[in-house]
């Protein structure tokens, strides 16, 4: 049987990616191991949030009035047409962990090469981030829909986008991501 070189590529991206998982969502051996892991987050997550501050002051006031803060500092993708993206984090409430999550999504399309980028959906309700804590996996766009900030959004955070339930950001080395989807992503709590 022949296969083309776009299902052998699609073939290869994909199961890079289920490794990738694998060997990230599998539990730690020791307690000292996940303490360790914890820590990493902890240091990456603060890190990004100081990023966030720095690059979109206008974030501040959302990241002030938000129930929950879910922070995804280093998301990998990688692909050739047929890519995932993969990453771990921690959700915040009130400034304190309350847990450790996995983020991941394949997709389709343009895509040649790696990139990380870091994500952070703010829940803006108590309800949103009940909604999330509850779930046993929860997809955005699918469980709940999440309003992306966009590159060259106006400094000041508009009603429409304040009244919105979830709120995320995906931002770069060089900023804000244009044009830019998380819906599909899959976000599961880690046993750490």
């Amino acid at each position: 049987m022949y296969k083309t070189p776009r299902l052998i590529v699609a073939s290869a991206t994909l199961s890079l990616i289920a490794a990738m998982s694998a060997c990230s969502t599998t539990s730690p051996n020791t307690p000292s191991d996940a303490r360790a892991e914890r820590q990493t987050i902890d240091a990456e997550v603060d890190g990004a949030l100081s990023k966030l501050r720095m690059q979109t002051p206008s974030s501040e006031e959302l990241l002030r009035r938000a129930r929950g803060v879910l922070v995804f500092p280093k998301v990998v993708s990688a692909g050739f047409v047929v890519g995932g993206s993969y990453g771990k984090g921690e959700l915040r409430v009130r400034g304190q962990t309350v847990g450790y999550y996995s983020t991941a999504a394949a997709s389709i399309g343009l895509l040649a090469g790696a990139e990380s980028k870091a994500v952070y959906i703010l829940f803006m309700t108590d309800e949103a981030l009940q909604k999330f804590q509850a779930s046993k996996g929860w997809t955005a766009g699918a469980d709940a829909s999440v309003s992306v900030y966009k590159a060259g959004a106006s400094a000041n955070i508009d009603t429409q986008t304040a009244q919105q339930p979830i709120v995320g950001y995906v931002l770069t080395n060089v900023g804000l991501m244009a044009d830019v989807s998380i819906d599909g992503t899959k976000i599961t709590r880690l046993d750490l």
